[in-house]
């Protein structure tokens, strides 16, 4: 099953470039991932299938793992509203989403507060 890893990285050239190389020299593939810096320090998001062969490349190169979680991930069609009409019907269900961001494949990864309820959605 897909994790989504949250990586804390200060924000300065360089650290991305480690937690890349942490996780390539570990055999760990990337599968999808977004990042964002706020006051001198970066969320980085990471998709990963072996979550824990990748927390242990990431915590051994002196890195920090703020989060291990479980996402739905989600084919999707290249079209205006997709997202929306996705959103929408999460909601009606009463899911919220807290994380978005594509895959590498063009999947649609998404964190929400309730996995069943989101998959039956």
């Amino acid at each position: 099953m897909a994790k989504d890893l949250a990586v804390e990285l200060e924000d300065r050239p360089g650290t991305l470039a480690d937690l890349g190389e942490a996780l390539g020299n570990a055999g760990v593939n990337i599968d999808g991932g977004c990042g964002f810096p706020v006051g001198g320090r970066a969320t980085i998001h990471v998709l990963v299938e072996d979550a824990g062969a990748a927390r242990k490349a990431i915590e051994g190169a002196g890195l920090s793992v703020t989060d291990e979680r479980d996402v739905l991930l989600l084919d999707v069609t290249d079209k205006p509203g997709e997202l929306g009409g996705i959103a929408r019907r999460m909601a009606d269900a009463g899911v919220n989403i807290d994380l978005v961001y594509l895959s590498a494949r063009g999947q649609l990864v998404l964190g929400v507060d309730d996995l069943n309820r989101a998959r039956s959605a």
